[in-house]
């Protein structure tokens, strides 16, 4: 049976190792806690904040964090698989290198953060912010960025075969290096309002 929390705040803990398990969580602060190595399955975070929290090495599998901000949190070696992070805001965060296999991160806030080497993996990412993003060597593979906040993001050198690049502007945006398919490719030429004739 899950274990339901709500509107309590956290600080200080030493979550080592721990295991949270069909646990949840609302409106819940967290400042301070040590999640290193930490494993969530089937846990739920709904609205809470987390604060100079450290995710290092942590692992996720179907969790979700709804509607949650990160603040200055470290996700160093952190992996989420099949996880919901729809609404959450990620500010002044450790991101590298950070993997996240399949789920929905919709309407995530990530402007301005440093994912440089990061993967993204069958990801649904729709209206996600990621103004200004730098994604340098990243792996957006099958992801579905339709709708996404994507002006200034730097993509060299990245691997986006698969993904939906309908909203980006290669005008506004670094590609130097990045590997797309023919098919993104035309879409891209397309949005430069370019021609292509056999």
């Amino acid at each position: 049976m899950s274990t339901a929390e709500s509107d309590l705040t956290f600080r200080r803990e030493d979550w080592y190792a721990e295991e949270f398990t069909g646990r949840r969580f609302e409106r819940c602060e967290f400042h301070d806690v040590d999640l290193t190595e930490a494993v969530t399955r089937g846990a739920a975070f709904v609205d809470c904040v987390f604060g100079n929290v450290r995710f290092n090495a942590s692992q996720h599998v179907d969790t979700a964090f709804t509607g949650c901000s990160f603040t200055r949190c470290n996700l160093f070696d952190a992996e989420f698989s099949g996880c919901k992070l729809v609404g959450s805001r990620f500010t002044e965060c450790g991101l590298r290198p950070l993997r996240v296999l399949g789920g929905d991160w919709s309407f995530t806030g990530l402007a301005r953060a440093d994912l440089r080497g990061a993967k993204f993996q069958g990801v649904r990412m729709r209206e996600a912010e990621l103004t200004a993003a730098d994604c340098t060597g990243a792996t957006f593979a099958d992801v579905d960025l339709s709708g996404a906040e994507l002006l200034d993001v730097k993509f060299g050198g990245a691997e986006l075969r698969g993904s939906d690049l309908s909203a980006l502007d290669p005008v506004r945006a670094e590609l130097g290096g990045a590997i797309v398919s023919p098919e993104q490719a035309t879409v891209l030429v397309t949005s430069l309002g370019l021609h292509v004739r056999g």
